[in-house]
């Protein structure tokens, strides 16, 4: 595997790049340093302060985690990062639409309406997987209509009545355009 951006940086390379420049440019930039003051930072009654906190960046990189699974990751990226989620890798016609989404930058549409794209055809996908193995969807749980049912029913009625009547009119609709052809 190729060796990712973290790899090329040296040791303290990040903090030399972070001062460079650091005393001349304080001025110029607005609200630079306003947290410097210990009796104006707003996290105090939370924080813990150590006095080390300038020292963060000197830390010890995470090791690779190892690539036993296929992952998708951002065209921005070299590569992928140190550590990330083996839940549930990319798979069936979902994981194809996830590839192709991969493929372009996350700052398009296309990337995100995708994705999105992709999060539906995977419902289908789990849909159809119940089923193949005996299990019966159940909307009356699945969609939290018992709960609506016990806590909130008269809105349960009037959105049951309402979906009632425009799926009537809907079949109306068509029924009337079918006689008239």
């Amino acid at each position: 595997m190729q060796t990712v951006l973290e790899d090329r940086i040296g040791e303290f390379q990040d903090r030399k790049i972070a001062n460079r420049n650091q005393r001349n440019r304080t001025k110029d930039i607005p609200g630079w340093g306003m947290d410097a003051d210990p009796e104006n930072d707003p996290t105090y009654p939370m924080k813990h302060w150590n006095g080390a906190d300038h020292e963060r960046l000197s830390y010890e990189k995470a090791p690779q985690q190892p690539l036993d699974i296929e992952v998708l990751h951002s065209v921005e990226r070299p590569g992928i990062t140190r550590v990330f989620g083996t839940s549930s890798p990319p798979s069936g016609l979902s994981g194809a639409v996830r590839r192709y989404a991969y493929q372009f930058s996350e700052a398009t549409a296309t990337h995100w309406m995708t994705l999105i794209l992709a999060d539906r055809i995977n419902a289908i996908e789990g849909k159809l997987s119940d089923l193949t193995h005996g299990i019966l969807p159940n909307p009356w749980i699945e969609r939290g209509w018992r709960a609506e049912w016990k806590y909130n029913r008269p809105a349960f009625i009037q959105k049951t009545a309402t979906t009632a009547l425009l799926i009537t009119a809907g079949f109306m609709l068509l029924n009337r355009k079918n006689k008239r052809t």
